[in-house]
């Protein structure tokens, strides 16, 4: 029987299918049929020879794999064939039964390394003059398959006797038993199986996992094993594979254990608890966290320690070659040969560390902050999982550091509150000021919380400043228990904290958290001599900038909100309700404001430009609008542009917006003639305007602006279906000659239809996604894939909201065309951006001038 005659794989999974069919075609003598069922697979195989193997995947119970497997059999090239089943890997968690005429299993995990090597043992059976029908059922013949992936620990067990027959490398490893220890020895003496006894397990023979506890060099490790029926040296046998719950041996685990180490608090405490997690759940032998900043000279000095052995007479930082070499940024991994470094380092040679991994500790600006150094007396687990867990844990480590050093400057510069650490009132209006700037700027919503203690005075007054501090110590962790990490939390003045809420979608994500903070603070707490104090909280909360486009006025309005739900009884949050008139009047006031804000003068235009992400150097600008209100001062688009598209404003601020931003970049194509693009946002209001294309005609004619030059932006929150004459005004804006970007993409629920549907050039991601570079993995996953996806359908793109060297290191490795952001340059008024383009032509020249 040869390859020649065709196999056939089954999966409904198109994963599993690929995998199986990739796993054949690599080797290359193989005709490969790939069917989704027994109904696909008759369709495929009409007319053709008798197979030489199928193989299928059952995910079901086993009445649905004889189901599966009987419609095959009906088919004429499937008659006789020897067959391979696959299990789902969700298969290892219950018993699978398996229908008669299978020649072999494996689960899905182990298609790519044991496929192949199934079919071969199938093939020599038969070679052997067996019949596909008279193969050895699965588990009757050679058991190690199930047992060689890296490191995996098995044993074989005489299924009558209960001792062990055969053992892997790991096992004798991590127990610390010698062959004459583990041979023939009970099999209750390695493995200690929690809701079962040995023998049910061995009666059982079972393929799902059992809860377990190995005995380890350790003690002992809590894991899970799985057991099935084999056949060993004519006997009668069973087949253990344990797997460990340490995060250094599976992947799964591992990942839980980063979420727990980035869960762990701040300060001092929270390396120590994370470095902890780390040496506990990775089974490592010795852990060290060093802080040294470079830039600043010292001694570097020891932040946590961990070591699983008898106390030391540690060596000094400054004769630990390996730790100098980590704190200078190159990093170390030494899976096993650690002891090679023992000559020039006392540490690895007083540890006796086999295996030995450093890692820097650098911010963004990779600055080397500190060192993470790990080690083992026995070889690193597998690198695949090793390396990521100890990048992550640098990264975690890092930014405690440099979070440390930040509140040290600010102890030193008086921003921080002594006693909770918080920032004070000074730095909270800093940054609320920061927050409303960068929120006119993209149009961002945020809540501001003004949280104050119930009857604080009167636990001062009776039981003593110190218990208050207490209390105020309890507040501040329970605030920042509630919050996310991207909000802000300060003492504003006494009793009273200040919370800023970022990046709100609904107005309910922060009602859920006000009332989260409100049962959290009803907590008993627990004062020093054991007394029990009830501390509830009254909270006003106000929104930006539906409340007030100010700090002055948002703070104002939330400290009355907090007013009405203390005059409600304590202990419950309120929202700030302007009158219905005070409200209007103020909307009014605004409307008509910016009904005249045209003629007066009072609008602006901004540019900010882009980058090309190789060079850094200008390729676009994007223009944004700005109203300098006579009293309010500059109000960002945020706020006024829902008011001007309530009121059909848009539409004369959009063209004046069109056509003056057309004006500028034709003066600055004839001044340097740099072919800049020239971005400008077309509103939902625009873009259903009949007479749109005349208007952007016009514009470009009367500015001399060459079309190509002019990209239309689209949001990408515009439905296609509410905005009729989208589609078409956009294709005649194409037909004009100009570009169309989709912008904001990624936060609607229409990305990929827009990128079907419409002309549209360039993507552009939203900061949203990029501002979480570097801290989501699930954010950085969208941004590559969104990069990727564009550039297969021939779209440029560029990200928004760079604003970090790390932000520029990502996207130039997943090749994003362009950049914008702060990093780069802010938003600026047409003197300052013409400037900008002046001081680029002077440096450009000098440079020439120089080469010449």
């Amino acid at each position: 029987m040869t390859g020649s005659a065709g196999i056939l794989v089954v999966a409904a999974q198109r994963e599993l299918r690929r995998a199986l069919f990739d796993t054949f075609e690599r080797d290359g003598h193989f005709i490969v049929h790939s069917a989704r069922d027994a109904t696909h697979a008759g369709i495929l195989l009409e007319g053709r020879a008798p197979l030489a193997l199928i193989v299928v995947v059952f995910d079901g119970d086993g009445r649905d794999a004889a189901a599966g497997l009987g419609g095959l059999r009906q088919l004429p090239a499937c008659a006789d064939a020897p067959l391979i089943a696959v299990l789902d890997d969700a298969a290892m968690l219950k018993p699978t039964v398996l229908p008669a005429g299978v020649a072999d299993w494996l689960y899905a995990s182990q298609i790519e390394h044991e496929l192949l090597a199934r079919w071969q043992r199938v093939q020599k059976a038969l070679l052997a003059g067996m019949t596909p029908g008279a193969l050895p059922a699965s588990g009757e013949g050679d058991y190690r398959f199930a047992f060689d992936e890296v490191d995996s620990e098995w044993l074989v067990i005489d299924a009558a006797r209960g001792r062990i027959l055969e053992y892997s490398a790991a096992v004798a490893r991590h127990s610390g038993l010698g062959d004459h220890e583990l041979r023939g020895r009970p099999l209750q003496d390695v493995l200690a199986f929690a809701e079962v006894s040995a023998e049910q397990v061995l009666a059982e023979g079972a393929r799902h996992w059992y809860l377990c506890r190995r005995r380890s060099v350790r003690g002992a490790d809590t894991g899970e094993a799985s057991a099935r029926a084999v056949r060993h040296a004519g006997r009668d046998a069973v087949a253990l594979m344990f797997r460990s719950d340490r995060a250094g041996v599976r992947a799964e685990v591992a990942l839980g254990l980063l979420a727990r180490m980035f869960g762990s608090g701040s300060g001092d405490e929270g390396i120590a608890e994370a470095a902890r997690l780390l040496y506990e759940e990775m089974g490592l032998d010795y852990v060290a966290v060093w802080s040294a900043r470079q830039d600043e000279g010292g001694a570097p000095v020891q932040v946590v320690q961990f070591w699983r052995g008898d106390e030391q007479l540690w060596p000094g930082p400054h004769m630990q070659s390996s730790l100098r070499l980590v704190l200078s940024g190159q990093a170390m991994m030494h899976q096993a040969d650690a002891a090679r470094l023992a000559p020039m380092d006392p540490l690895l040679e007083q540890l006796g560390l086999a295996g030995f991994a450093g890692w820097p500790l650098q911010d963004e600006r990779r600055t080397v902050l500190g060192a993470l150094l790990v080690g083992t007396r026995q070889p690193l687990p597998s690198l695949a999982i090793v390396q990521p867990v100890l990048r992550c844990a640098a990264s975690r480590f890092a930014h405690a550091l440099e979070l440390r050093h930040t509140r040290e400057q600010g102890r030193a510069e008086g921003l921080l509150d002594a006693l909770t650490g918080l920032p004070n009132r000074l730095l909270f209006n800093d940054r609320l000021d920061t927050v409303i700037r960068e929120a006119n700027r993209t149009g961002e919503s945020f809540a501001l919380l003004f949280v104050d203690l119930d009857r604080f005075k009167t636990i001062n007054d009776t039981l003593g400043h110190a218990v208050g501090d207490q209390v105020l110590l309890t507040t501040t962790q329970r605030l920042r228990g509630s919050v996310r990490a991207s909000d802000t939390v300060a003492r504003y003045a006494g009793d009273e904290f200040v919370v800023i809420l970022r990046h709100i979608l609904k107005s309910e994500d922060v009602l859920r958290i006000a009332e989260k903070i409100v049962q959290v603070m009803g907590a008993p707490l627990r004062i020093d001599d054991g007394t029990e104090l009830q501390v509830t909280a009254s909270i006003g909360v106000s929104f930006f900038p539906d409340d007030a486009p100010d700090a002055e006025t948002l703070l104002k309005h939330a400290d009355e909100a907090m007013y009405a739900a203390k005059s409600l009884g304590r202990n419950n949050y309120q929202i700030f309700e302007g009158s219905a008139q005070q409200s209007q009047q103020q909307n009014l006031a605004l409307k008509s404001g910016l009904r005249h804000a045209e003629h007066k003068g009072e609008l602006r235009v901004f540019y900010q430009p882009q980058v090309d992400a190789k060079s850094e150097d200008i390729v676009g600008m994007e223009a944004l609008v700005r109203w300098e209100h006579p009293e309010l001062g500059f109000i960002g688009p945020g706020f006024f542009i829902p008011l001007a598209e309530e009121t059909g404003l848009i539409v004369s601020i959009g063209e004046w917006v069109l056509r003056t931003a057309c004006r500028h970049a034709q003066e600055w194509e004839r001044r340097f003639g740099l072919r800049l693009r020239l971005g400008v946002n077309l509103s939902a209001v625009q873009l259903m305007q009949p007479n749109l294309l005349e208007v952007v005609a016009s514009a470009l004619d009367d500015s001399g602006l060459e079309a190509g030059l002019l990209e239309m932006e689209v949001t990408e929150s515009i439905s296609i279906k509410e905005a009729p004459n989208l589609v078409e005004n956009l294709q005649g804006l194409h037909r004009l000659g100009c570009r169309i970007a989709i912008d904001d993409f990624g936060t609607g629920a229409a990305s990929l239809d827009y990128l079907r549907k419409l002309p549209a050039d360039r993507i552009k991601i939203d900061q949203s996604f990029v501002k979480n570079i570097g801290v989501d993995p699930d954010d950085e996953a969208i941004v590559r894939a969104t990069i990727e996806m564009a550039h297969r359908l021939k779209r440029g793109v560029v990200a928004e909201g760079v604003e970090t060297e790390q932000h520029i290191q990502f996207l130039s490795a997943n090749h994003c065309d362009e950049l914008q952001g702060f990093l780069f340059c802010r938003p600026l008024p047409q003197p300052a951006f013409e400037k900008l383009l002046q001081e680029r032509q002077s440096l450009l020249a000098g440079i020439t001038g120089t080469a010449a």
